[in-house]
C-alpha cells in the first residue's frame, strides 16, 4: 500500500511579554510521541479530510492553547472556486515545510497568527504553554536548536531572523 504525506498546519502566535514582542510555545507531549516528547513547538497539527485549512488552524490552537485565533496572514488573500463539483481553495502559507526522513512524512503549512483569550495550562498533547520573547527565543533556537521540533525549526528560525 502506497504511503502518503499527512497534510498539517501550525501557527505562529504573535503577542506580548512584558512590553516586548514574543510569540507562543510550547512543549510536546503527545501519546506515543517518543523522543519528538518535551521538545519545544508551535501550536499544530493535522488537517482533516476536506478541512478548510484555516478552519483546521483554529481548531488545533483553540485545542492545543485554548485561544481563539482573531488574524491569519495571508487568509484573506485566499481564493475560493467552485467549478464541476469541486470546491478548491488556495492560499499562500508563511512557509512549507516537508520532513524528508525522520518520524512520519508530513507537509507542514507554518501561518503568522494573532490570538485571543486565556492560555490553558497544559493538555493532552501539550504542557508548558508559554509567551517567550522574540529575543529568548532567537537565542534559544541558535544555542539549542536540537530542543525544537524539527518541523517547525525553518518557519521559527525565518521569522526570527536565524540563520
Amino acid at each position: 500500500m502506497e504511503a502518503l504525506a499527512i497534510p498539517c498546519v501550525g501557527a505562529i502566535i504573535r503577542g506580548q511579554k512584558d512590553g516586548q514582542d514574543a510569540l507562543l510555545i510550547q512543549k510536546r507531549q503527545k501519546p506515543g510521541g517518543g523522543i519528538e516528547n518535551g521538545m519545544l513547538e508551535v501550536a499544530a497539527g493535522k488537517v482533516r479530510e476536506y478541512e478548510n485549512v484555516f478552519v483546521a488552524l483554529r481548531r488545533e490552537v483553540r485545542e492545543e492553547t485554548g485561544l481563539s485565533i482573531s488574524r491569519i496572514v495571508g487568509e484573506e488573500s485566499s481564493i475560493v472556486r467552485t467549478v464541476n463539483g469541486y470546491e478548491v481553495m488556495s492560499f499562500t502559507p508563511f512557509l512549507t515545510t516537508q520532513n524528508l526522513s525522520g518520524g512520519y512524512s508530513i507537509i507542514l503549512h507554518t501561518f503568522i497568527c494573532e490570538a485571543e483569550g486565556h492560555l490553558l495550562g497544559e493538555t493532552g498533547e501539550t504542557t508548558n504553554i508559554r509567551w517567550i520573547t522574540r529575543q529568548d527565543c532567537r537565542e534559544l533556537l541558535r544555542r539549542t536548536p536540537e530542543a525544537f521540533y524539527p518541523l517547525h525549526i525553518n518557519a521559527l528560525s525565518l521569522f526570527l531572523g536565524v540563520e
